[in-house]
């Protein structure tokens, strides 16, 4: 990894802390995410619309993210990924110290997703400024790579605590560890040096009507990608009585499937054009919303909790075919300033239908069921394919 990181990285950078930072951060964010929602669900008693609001104000920053940035351009790249760190910090300790009370665990969600999404914002910025010539493709992809395994160490951690200590629900430990290890992180981010710019085209909204089918499939998109992330752990949670080890495995799963299968979803996406593989991935789409939504009804209880387990790894694996829509953008930019312009537009754009998405979806859950939760996600992903169907790829594209 060393000598890899080595032939990426110009050698008077600071990616050694950054990248020591980001592999830290990982780990914390895979011990937080493994059991958040066992958390809510059995401490802070937060049922189906409880956690659609709760979602809603973790969400909140990345559409703000946008105004933060232009608020702060006179800070560095380096800077603005230390403060990122001390708010996610603070958020972690909050949710170690404070009541198990909905308002302020939410506010304490807040906080910390405040944080993680300035860091967001500046992973890619820091990564380019730091790789050598020619090498920014390799440095996104290391940071992406070091990112994942930290998270995975983190989901790791906690099956193996929770298979240790079944009896127990070291919820607040859990907390308290993950905000010691975010302490370390903000601490090795201080060792980063430098006053990289932070990227322009993610301080300002960028719209061109040749650009519309892009922002409409982004909606379709975050709105159905937002029903699993939020409801689809709670699902098992709620319906199966899944514990924090399950999801924790569950997530594992997900990650190194992830892992391998993005480079060979990018090749099918070269080899097949982005617009068959963003009609197609819908229809795997129908079939695992559909089990998601009836296993309950059309299987024993024991059955229905496996075949929802594997639906749930399917979508995160066909989420992958998400990477189509960028191909799109870049198809149809005129430059790679355009490009970058419009897709930080469009991680706005989608943001902002999630934070509706998770608020709504919470109440779908609470007043028509489960089902009509994930048959509203099928049609908003037959929406997307019927809408891409009418994108017109270049003549002159190879």
């Amino acid at each position: 990894m060393k000598k890899k990181l080595a032939g990426i990285f110009r050698e008077e950078s600071s990616y050694k802390a950054f990248f020591l930072s980001i592999l830290i951060t990982g780990l914390s964010y895979g011990i937080y995410k493994g059991m958040i929602d066992n958390y809510l669900a059995d401490f802070v008693a937060m049922r189906e619309l409880d956690r659609g609001i709760a979602e809603f104000f973790r969400e909140i920053p990345g559409l703000l993210l946008i105004f933060i940035l232009a608020a702060f351009y006179t800070f560095s790249a380096e800077k603005l990924y230390r403060v990122g760190a001390v708010i996610m910090l603070i958020g972690m300790g909050m949710l170690a110290v404070v009541p198990s009370v909905k308002v302020l665990v939410t506010l304490a969600i807040f906080v910390h997703s405040l944080g993680e999404h300035i860091q967001l914002g500046m992973k890619n910025t820091i990564s380019l400024n730091y790789a050598k010539p020619g090498r920014g493709g390799e440095a996104l992809g290391m940071q992406s790579a070091v990112n994942q395994a930290g998270t995975l160490a983190g989901y790791l951690v906690v099956i193996a605590v929770f298979a240790l200590f079944a009896k127990y629900s070291p919820y607040r430990l859990f907390f308290a560890v993950s905000a010691a290890i975010l302490a370390a992180a903000a601490f090795i981010s201080l060792r980063i040096k430098g006053q990289s710019l932070t990227d322009e085209t993610k301080r300002r909204f960028y719209f061109r009507k040749k650009f519309s089918k892009y922002y409409m499939l982004e909606i379709f998109y975050g709105a159905r990608k937002q029903v699993f992330f939020t409801f689809g752990p709670y699902v098992l949670i709620l319906f199966y009585g899944a514990s924090a080890m399950v999801i924790s495995i569950l997530f594992a799963v997900s990650a190194v499937c992830s892992y391998f299968l993005a480079p060979l979803v990018g090749r099918i996406i070269d080899r097949l054009g982005y617009k068959i593989v963003m009609i197609s991935d819908t229809l795997i789409l129908v079939i695992v919303c559909f089990f998601y939504g009836f296993s309950h009804h059309l299987f024993p209880w024991r059955i229905a909790f496996i075949v929802c387990c594997v639906n749930y790894v399917l979508d995160s694996i066909i989420s992958l075919a998400s990477m189509a829509s960028n191909v799109y953008v870049q198809d149809i930019s005129d430059d790679a300033d355009e490009m970058r312009a419009t897709i930080s537009t469009g991680v706005s754009v989608n943001h902002l239908i999630t934070i509706l998405i998770a608020l709504f979806g919470g109440w779908i859950w609470q007043t028509l069921g489960v089902e009509t939760l994930f048959m509203l996600s099928a049609v908003l992903g037959l929406c997307n394919s019927a809408y891409a169907a009418t994108i017109k790829v270049p003549k002159n594209r190879p």
